[in-house]
């Protein structure tokens, strides 16, 4: 049916690009845009493209910036800059600020080592964190995902930073608020037992 349909196929085909889509709702995506109104289109065309071409990443930490050379973070007096959180994405980084507790600034890593995968050292913004790290830095935050990877690029970057007088440290680990401990893995268990704290 889609070889006579050459359009739409053109058009599923750079769906199947964009990740996160289920392939099962890729048809429907299709079938949306076919039936909407043409000005609708060009808008979200517009909006696409627009973006695209005004953001851009911080010069120093890489989050996503559309003012200038430096994100809000970074401009603002009002962050700590002696304490930086790195984070794997803008996703991970807009988790914690929507929280509103920490004030300090952020390294954007743009993902985690996996060499699998040819995702190397060189491939992320390590050597740019690295750089920033100077005397004026009390404290580094390790906000990585617990993933084998996220563990690994932690401890990669920590290898990097010994013997420099900074207080390394990392998100607390363990069971989530209204879980229940007969529905947690071993290794969620392992580490809200060697992470307890006082009561």
């Amino acid at each position: 049916m889609l070889n006579k349909l050459p359009s739409l196929k053109h058009l599923i085909r750079q769906l199947q690009h964009v990740p996160y889509l289920a392939s099962r709702n890729i048809y429907r995506i299709a079938m949306h845009f076919i039936d909407s109104d043409m000005k609708q289109i060009e808008q979200l065309c517009s909006s696409i493209i627009e973006a695209k071409n005004k953001i851009k990443n911080c010069s120093i930490c890489f989050n996503w910036t559309e003012s200038g050379e430096l994100c809000s973070f970074c401009e603002s007096n009002k962050r700590n800059k002696s304490v930086i959180c790195v984070v794997e994405t803008w996703h991970d980084l807009s988790a914690i600020e929507r929280v509103g507790d920490f004030d300090g600034v952020y390294h954007v890593l743009g993902g985690v080592l996996c060499p699998l995968e040819g995702v190397g050292p060189e491939c992320l913004h390590i050597n740019e964190l690295l750089k920033r790290i100077d005397d004026s830095v009390e404290e580094l935050i390790f906000a990585m995902n617990p993933t084998p990877e996220g563990e690994a690029t932690a401890c990669f970057i920590a290898s990097k930073l010994e013997g420099k007088s900074i207080l390394i440290s990392r998100l607390a680990s363990g069971v989530p608020i209204g879980s229940s401990l007969e529905f947690m893995d071993r290794v969620t268990i392992h580490k809200a037992l060697s992470g307890r704290r006082p009561f």
